[in-house]
């Protein structure tokens, strides 16, 4: 049996993402079980862990908290235990060297005392940040689970503030509060900032889309799919028309590379999902081109759900091939440009739904009508599509959307 065994970060752990350790789970000197979450990683994507490769004692943590690391990279070292046989005791003194991490200090800060196997590594790194006892937090997820928006819940409440609250750590006197960025934060950063200013020209073109079909047939159906498990969303409705638009125009599921533009023959649509607090993540929809709108719907419903609860896995959010950004869920009329999610050519943007006058002809006669309207904008990579082909692709998105029956 050899002497030890590699820890490794799985080579499929990231698609061309940035990885970097967040949090060890265990000490050097520590038994540990096979398949037992050893060390938290976290990405521009999400945060995994990894397990432990065997029954054993963690012999070496080779990469630190705070290191960024490649898929393959060697992490630690365990040494495996015969079957049978109970891992030597760990003097106090190795222990506390072990500790002297990070981790030690924000985990004894947060006094947590609930069991890790109901926290996902996002709900255990915001507890330790915000210095909560897992006690103390009001779950609601499943099975009494705590979730990300229970902590959140938790820290807003703690720092509500009161009349005879002191100033708190970290707030200069002149009022300014410092918040040190999250590793996904600096990672979403430096992917915009690459993808606008260093990789693709962006172009954005700005449509108007009437909805009054959308919302009669969602009015229609909506019962039926909630009967059946899925919401019926008006995002599915735009992921629907986009196989219609990407078809018309394949460019737009395609990809620059210096020596060829790259058509993908499956379209697998991104849906940017904001996680309070946290930052954007893209989880996506496989081969949409082969699902009904129920199937859309109750797909995308899954992957939403996940996202919220912190469950998404890096599977869930590669290889997309096109993305939407429905910011109008928040309020935004329009923007542009949005942000293309690189390798991709073109990105789109729905804007806020809302009422508005528009002059229709009616025979023979322009009258004055209320109808429910939004913008919708096409953001492209001008190497890959020019301006006749994002409007292409915007005219058979809107009547797709304006004729739904």
């Amino acid at each position: 049996m050899a002497m030890t065994i590699d820890v490794l970060l799985p080579i499929d752990q990231a698609e061309g993402t940035r990885s970097q350790v967040l949090r060890w789970l265990k000490a050097v000197g520590e038994p540990v079980k096979r398949h037992e979450p050893l060390v938290e990683i976290e990405t521009d994507k999400v945060t995994v862990e990894v397990p432990a490769p065997a029954d054993g004692i963690l012999q070496e943590i080779t990469a630190v908290e705070g290191t960024d690391v490649e898929p393959g990279a060697l992490l630690g070292r365990v040494a495996p235990m015969a079957a049978g046989s109970a891992p030597a005791p760990v003097a106090p003194a190795s222990k506390a060297a072990a500790r002297a991490a990070p981790e030690a200090k924000t985990a004894a800060a947060s006094g947590r005392r609930a069991s890790p196997e109901r926290m996902s590594p996002a709900v255990r790194r915001l507890l330790a940040e915000h210095g909560l006892d897992a006690d103390a937090v009001r779950a609601s997820g499943e099975g009494g689970r705590i979730t990300v928006d229970d902590v959140l819940a938790a820290a807003a409440r703690r720092a509500a503030p009161t009349a005879r609250t002191p100033q708190p750590a970290g707030v200069a006197a002149d009022g300014i509060r410092r918040v040190p960025h999250t590793p996904m934060r600096r990672r979403i950063a430096s992917h915009m900032v690459e993808s606008l200013l260093q990789t693709a020209p962006h172009v954005t073109t700005v449509f108007e889309a009437d909805m009054t079909a959308v919302l009669a047939h969602r009015a229609a159906h909506k019962q039926d799919f909630e009967k059946r498990g899925a919401s019926l969303t008006l995002t599915a409705y735009f992921v629907a028309a986009c196989v219609d638009a990407i078809r018309a125009v394949p460019e737009a599921n395609g990809r620059w590379t210096e020596e060829a533009l790259l058509l993908n023959g499956q379209i697998d649509i991104g849906v940017a999902t904001a996680l309070e607090g946290r930052g954007l993540v893209v989880p996506v929809i496989r081969n949409v081109a082969s699902l009904d709108l129920f199937g859309i719907a109750s797909g995308l419903g899954q992957l939403v759900a996940r996202a919220r609860e912190d469950r998404l896995t890096p599977a869930d959010l590669r290889d997309g091939t096109f993305t939407i950004s429905n910011h109008g869920v928040s309020g935004s009329l329009v923007a542009a440009p949005i942000v293309i999610n690189q390798p991709q050519s073109a990105i789109l943007g729905i804007g806020r739904l809302e009422k508005r006058a528009v002059v229709v002809l009616r025979d023979g006669r322009d009258e004055i009508v209320i109808r429910p309207r939004c913008y919708v904008t096409l953001t492209i990579d001008h190497r890959v599509l020019d301006g006749h082909q994002a409007n292409r692709f915007m005219e058979v998105l809107v009547r797709r959307l304006e004729g739904w029956n």
